[in-house]
């Protein structure tokens, strides 16, 4: 198997080098934590990918939320396009939590909905680990969340090959034994069909049809088609099958599972009874036969995961299986991979929060009888425990917290941009005087008019909605063009309104904390902080430090803090700032740097999306309007908008898909209804 192969255009510029150096001889050591302070700006991914590169080690990728998860990885794609780079978040589209809330006596049931394109995803990144060395995975914190014995998942996965012996009675048993489900209509990921002698199945982690054909009790050749033209992609002489779950549990383990927890409920019962709860104790009683009955006579029933432990063979208080288990180990086992926490001053504390969570929840279903004790085990990983089993491990933020500082061996900084951009001034404004907000938006107004005239664009940062919203409003009424934005936005709409201001529809964008991590804006010259000295969350030094870089991709960059005192928060900040801001200058004068504006060019995905949508509804215009008549012309154009949808979710373009998938439905609601079968007199028919 070929090793990492990094391609760019770009080499390592500015601090990327010596960082680059620093972390791989790290790693190299054996150094379990080391952070990469990387200014924004500093190219912090690229150096990454050179690690990667020069660790050959199989890498995960843990960002704090699904989108930067997702970016991350199309970026990492385009870094290694011969090499397996993969998507693994939370497969659900919405997901409602089993719960009881007792003071009002009420029981909320578990409800969710599975994004099958994204279940595909997880299974594709499971089975790259499983089966080769090149792999980057981008995870959320799904990666530390239950996912069934990586041994059990792989263990029963089977090769198909050419000349392989072939009697179609057994592998219609082993599909069913892998969770494959038998269809006569067209297939989807984890299902299969037999088509005269032969067998056709689609893998849980692709797109396309397998067809099998026998010959002579050997299986004689194979043949990849697409799934919705049916053509011959090509015929491989083998292909592999995993489970269509990542739960996987045979047979007589299954026995064993039920055993234990019928004995778990007896021990559970008695110490009910003893206590008096004859209520919990029935409810629990009941719910529990009745999931075990399920399972033994059809493999599964609801709420299924909370028996994790049973199946899986854990002693009470043993962590489950994650992701983290199908990374590979040393046979001492120890973790034998490379692990990077982006924006770690976020994901660290996320990463360690989800546990508690968990079990403030799970403790109440147990409590009232509504799950077995074992239930609580069916959960996140500690934080502890995610330390265990984590390979050596990079944290990449601007603004490094606490447990970064104290944790890592080695601080790397990544302070000079390959631009040599330099980090922009800072002004802090006193405000003074009974109506100190007015003071400052009137300063700030001023302000704004200066940089708008001379072509540059504003930020500015309030401390609540309302006075995003209300300061927006007020600039409009002074001829400033302006915008607010806030999480109650769109997503969509933030989008749209940040592309307006890139293209300078208008000038000043009012926000609250939207304007911090991760926005690229390179036309704002102008950073203004209102009431900068009100310490809290939007106002720490971490916020501050993040807020003043959105004014670091502009030559002229230069950010205004309103504040009548001096906070900690502030000094610390002011005093960063300062710091990076004199190495930078020191270097460009060395090196005889002339630093530039960054030139991006300006891309509006709603745009794309608008374009897209346009294109999904033109199918019932024009020449498709006739073709949209004859049912079996409808059915092709059913069948292009479904592959259309399967290449944006190739790309992780889950926008886009959405679209198509909208007007997929609208299409199909222009199918005619299927002929009702005659019926026989005397007979008496459920939809009569």
């Amino acid at each position: 198997m070929s090793g990492f192969k990094l391609h760019s255009e770009y080499q390592p510029a500015g601090d990327q080098p010596k960082a680059i150096e620093a972390l791989v001889t790290g790693v190299k050591k054996g150094e379990r934590h080391q952070t990469l302070l990387g200014v924004t700006g500093s190219g912090k991914t690229f150096t990454i990918a050179n690690v990667i590169q020069q660790t050959q080690k199989p890498t995960l990728v843990i960002a704090h939320n699904k989108t930067l998860a997702a970016q991350l990885t199309q970026e990492y794609r385009e870094f290694f396009p011969e090499n397996a780079v993969h998507y693994f978040v939370s497969y659900y589209d919405y997901y409602q939590p089993e719960a009881y809330v007792a003071h009002s006596d009420t029981y909320i049931e578990k409800e969710a909905q599975i994004n099958a394109e994204i279940d595909r995803l997880r299974h594709a990144t499971t089975q790259a680990l499983l089966t080769r060395n090149d792999v980057i995975i981008v995870a959320s914190v799904s990666a530390i969340y239950g996912l069934g014995s990586p041994d059990e998942y792989k263990k029963i996965h089977r090769k198909i090959a050419v000349g392989d012996p072939f009697e179609r009675s057994e592998f219609v048993r082993f599909m069913v034994g892998l969770q494959f489900e038998r269809t006569n209509a067209d297939l989807k990921p984890g299902e299969f069909r037999a088509v005269g002698p032969a067998v056709e199945v689609m893998p849980v982690n692709e797109t396309v049809v397998y067809r099998v054909y026998p010959e002579n009790g050997k299986i004689a050749h194979i043949s990849r088609l697409n799934a919705v033209s049916r053509a011959l992609i090509d015929e491989p002489s083998e292909f592999f099958l995993f489970p269509a779950k990542h739960y996987v549990t045979p047979e007589s383990e299954r026995e064993r599972a039920l055993k234990d927890i019928e004995a778990e409920l007896e021990k559970r019962l008695k110490e009910l009874n003893d206590e008096g709860k004859l209520l919990e104790a029935e409810r629990l009683k009941r719910r529990t036969r009745y999931d075990i009955a399920l399972i033994r006579e059809i493999g599964y029933c609801n709420g299924i995961e909370n028996y994790s432990m049973h199946f899986d063979g854990r002693h009470p208080g043993e962590p489950a299986y994650t992701l983290l288990s199908y990374f590979p180990h040393t046979k001492d086992g120890k973790p034998d991979f490379l692990t990077v926490i982006d924006e770690s001053h976020v994901t660290v504390p996320q990463l360690g929060g989800m546990y508690a969570g968990d079990q403030s929840r799970k403790k109440t279903l147990i409590d009232y009888g509504f799950r077995l004790p074992s239930a609580a085990d069916n959960r996140p990983l500690k934080f502890d425990e995610i330390e265990e089993r984590l390979g050596s491990t990079i944290y990449t933020t601007a603004t490094p917290a606490k447990f970064e500082l104290e944790r890592s061996s080695k601080i790397v900084e990544q302070v000079i941009r390959p631009t040599g951009l330099i980090d922009p001034e800072i002004v802090v404004k006193p405000v003074t005087g009974t109506a100190s907000y007015a003071g400052q938006v009137k300063d700030f107004i001023e302000e704004t008019e200066k940089t708008v005239k001379n072509g540059g664009r504003v930020l500015v940062t309030t401390l609540t909605k309302k006075m995003a919203e209300d300061l927006a409003e007020f600039l409009k009424a002074k001829k400033v063009k302006a915008e607010y934005l806030h999480s109650d936005v769109k997503t969509i709409d933030r989008i749209t309104i940040l592309t307006q201001f890139r293209k300078g529809d208008f000038d000043c964008i009012v926000g609250v904390n939207l304007l911090r991590e991760g926005l690229d804006l390179p036309e704002v010259e102008l950073v203004g902080i209102l009431d900068a000295d009100k310490e809290g969350f939007l106002r720490s030094e971490t916020a501050l430090i993040q807020t003043i870089g959105r004014a670091a991709r502009n030559i002229n960059g230069r950010v205004i803090l309103y504040a009548d005192e001096m906070t900690g928060s502030m000094e610390k900040a002011i005093s960063e700032t300062n710091r990076r801001r004199g190495i930078q200058l020191a270097y460009n004068k060395e090196h005889n740097i002339t630093p530039m504006t960054i030139k991006k060019n300006i891309k509006d995905i709603t745009e794309s999306l608008q374009a897209e949508r346009e294109r999904a509804v033109g199918l019932l215009m024009a020449v498709d309007v006739e073709r949209a008549k004859d049912p079996k012309e409808l059915k092709k154009l059913i069948a292009e908008r479904r592959d259309a949808m399967e290449e944006a979710v190739s790309i992780l373009d889950f926008e886009t898909a959405a679209l198509i998938r909208d007007e997929i439905h609208k299409l199909e609601e222009k199918l005619p209804a299927p002929p009702k079968k005659p019926r026989k007199p005397g007979r008496i028919y459920l939809d009569d």
